[in-house]
């Protein structure tokens, strides 16, 4: 606005212009806004913390989901400034992509670790090699969800090779590892602090009386770790694989939500036929198990495999839940579907 007094950029650090870039939904405005989250945490740096969708604000994507404009965010580090793009995602904002990817010096390319370079991840980074961005660094972003290390291994052998096919260098371009939501939600556990057991059964209150890793103790542990906890008043059957433990009132248990929900081909090893309202296979929540029944939106009679589709879920057993949350359905021991929670009813 005009008369406005602006406040003045003081140049004390270096300047860098970087950019996410990669597949649409492998988490490239999670990282910029966890990015944000943690530097603003650290004593006397000025970065401001901006939420996800303070990021990814223009309002046709709220409508589509995924990232169209170019958001401009701004942060530091002990040794440098940097003006960071979050760059689209979305095969169909390539356009945009290329006017951002004009301005970096250096791009993050994020990948699933779940689910490793896709189309949009090649296609970024033959839009980097064109518009000569420098230097690009990669976030194995997810890896909290794949169990074995070596998946994650596998993961990066491949994104090596990508990188040298298109001139980068693969063998020295450092790949990091981590969860970007982990990290934005900046989880920490304490000796002494008071948790929940959430899902399954009734909802319990405890206290943590200690933290093991690798056999050995800690007075505290962050998201990542494989730790175990030691909680006061829990019997060994008192809790099973599929519950969570969490700050008080920061999750709760549910059993209905409405899903966008992907059915493999026949092709890609999934079911062979449709199937209607009444479907009942089993839900993969986090580590939890539970049979559901779908119900699927009225003027829909069937979900082919191969399809996309809406539907509505009912758990038979309650299970710690948010928007957002991923989930695969299996069938007979194998993968037959892959969802993500749009909406807990209830």
């Amino acid at each position: 606005m005009a008369g406005e007094a602006r406040q003045k950029f003081e140049r004390s650090k270096p300047h860098v212009n970087v950019g996410t870039i990669g597949h649409v939904d492998h988490g490239k405005t999670t990282l910029t806004s966890a990015i944000t989250t943690v530097l603003s945490k650290q004593p006397g740096n000025n970065t401001k913390a901006l939420a996800f969708d303070q990021i990814d604000n223009a309002p046709e994507e709220k409508e589509r989901g995924v990232t169209i404009n170019i958001s401009h965010i701004e942060y530091e580090t002990a040794k440098r400034h940097y003006a960071h793009i979050d760059a689209p995602g979305h095969a169909d904002y390539i356009k945009n992509m290329i006017t951002g990817a004009a301005q970096m010096d250096g791009a993050i390319l994020v990948i699933s670790a779940a689910d490793g370079p896709m189309p949009q991840t090649r296609e970024h980074v033959i839009l980097a090699r064109q518009v000569n961005v420098p230097a690009l660094v990669v976030f194995l972003n997810k890896c909290d969800t794949v169990d074995d290390p070596e998946i994650l291994d596998l993961v990066e052998s491949d994104v090596r090779e990508l990188l040298k096919k298109y001139e980068y260098p693969g063998d020295t371009t450092p790949i990091i590892r981590g969860s970007a939501l982990k990290a934005q939600q900046g989880d920490r556990l304490k000796v002494n602090e008071e948790i929940e057991i959430v899902g399954l059964k009734e909802t319990k209150k405890t206290v943590v009386t200690g933290l093991e890793m690798f056999r050995k103790t800690l007075d505290e542990t962050v998201a990542g770790d494989n730790v175990g906890v030691l909680l006061r008043g829990v019997e060994k059957e008192d809790v099973e694989r599929g519950q969570v433990l969490a700050k008080p009132g920061t999750i709760t248990p549910h059993t209905e939500f409405e899903a966008e929900v992907y059915i493999l081909s026949k092709e890609e090893g999934g079911r062979h036929t449709p199937f209607f309202t009444g479907y009942k296979p089993q839900f993969f929540v986090r580590t939890a198990d539970v049979t559901g029944e779908v119900t699927l939106p009225g003027g829909i009679e069937m979900v082919m495999p191969g399809d996309s589709a809406k539907m509505k879920v009912k758990l038979i057993q309650s299970v710690a839940m948010e928007d957002g949350l991923r989930f695969a359905i299996r069938e007979g021991g194998s993968t037959v579907g892959a969802g993500v929670i749009t909406k807990v009813i209830a």
